[in-house]
């Protein structure tokens, strides 16, 4: 009768150890799946029409480039919010043109903001003071985005401003922030609009500009992406950002003779609209 008992209560432990290493197993099981996920970063280049705007989300921040048109706010608030985006840790104006500013009073008034960066450039223009205006509406100061800043993302992702190297363009598309975005050992590369005379200087500063992913400056305009620039940085995908049937014949046909001919993997937003990219820090491909 005790040995009933005793091997009874052998059985109950072993029952109870089974139920514990299984419940351990799922967490264990379920950890990797949760690191995994937390390892990836988003780039989503936005349908803006003739305009950029790019989001990126790491694992516990979102990034917002520039903001299309007034014309576009609209939309654009609509694709972020369907992203499920509440806050916006940075916010960055690469340069004061109606085509990457004119949401950003929206964005503005719509989103918390933590920080925000432009250049050293302003506009005597509405939609500049609209943006100044719901800027000081929220006490948000504007932090100069120039080359040397960088922001540590977490996660084994920063953030690095290449340009604008000097304060006194004459072309505002040369005052352009250029940053470059690190996820462990993918990057991207974003431009806003500038030109060949940034191109240059970023060139001579001797930074490291070598990209997985090229957003093309000045939506594919001839105007930017030198040979030069384009061999720095030596990208295996390039997105242009434009508007269908624009007036500006964007992108230019030299720009696109010079991708193509590096066999970069080229995806327009007036042909494919919304691009969305994943990286896990090894690998990036296309949603």
């Amino acid at each position: 009768m005790k040995l009933k008992k005793k091997n009874l209560i052998i059985t109950c432990l072993l029952i109870c150890l089974s139920i514990v290493f299984t419940a351990c197993s799922q967490q264990s099981s379920n950890a990797v799946n949760t690191s995994n996920k937390s390892n990836e970063l988003k780039v989503h280049y936005i349908d803006v029409g003739q305009g950029d705007s790019i989001l990126v989300q790491t694992k516990d921040k979102n990034i917002l480039i520039d903001a299309g048109t007034r014309k576009s706010s609209d939309s654009l608030i609509s694709y972020l919010k369907k992203q499920h985006i509440k806050k916006l840790d940075y916010v960055i104006a690469t340069h004061p043109h109606e085509d990457h500013i004119g949401g950003m009073p929206k964005v503005i008034e719509e989103f918390e903001i933590s920080n925000f960066y432009a250049p050293k450039k302003t506009a005597n223009t509405k939609i500049f003071k609209d943006m100044i205006l719901q800027l000081k509406k929220k006490n948000l100061k504007i932090n100069v985005a120039k080359k040397g800043i960088s922001l540590d993302l977490s996660n084994n992702s920063s953030l690095d401003f290449l340009a604008p190297v000097k304060d006194n363009y004459e072309n505002t598309n040369d005052s352009s922030a250029v940053v470059k975005l690190t996820h462990r050992n993918t990057k991207f590369l974003f431009t806003g609009d500038a030109e060949k005379t940034s191109e240059k200087d970023i060139l001579n500063s001797n930074e490291d500009l070598s990209s997985n992913v090229l957003k093309v400056g000045h939506h594919g305009s001839h105007s930017s992406s030198s040979k030069e620039f384009l061999d720095k940085i030596n990208p295996k995908i390039a997105i242009i950002s434009c508007g269908k049937n624009n007036d500006y014949g964007h992108p230019h046909k030299e720009t696109m003779k010079e991708l193509n001919k590096r066999n970069i993997e080229v995806y327009r937003t007036d042909i494919d609209g919304n691009i969305v990219l994943t990286s896990d820090g090894e690998n990036i491909k296309k949603n």
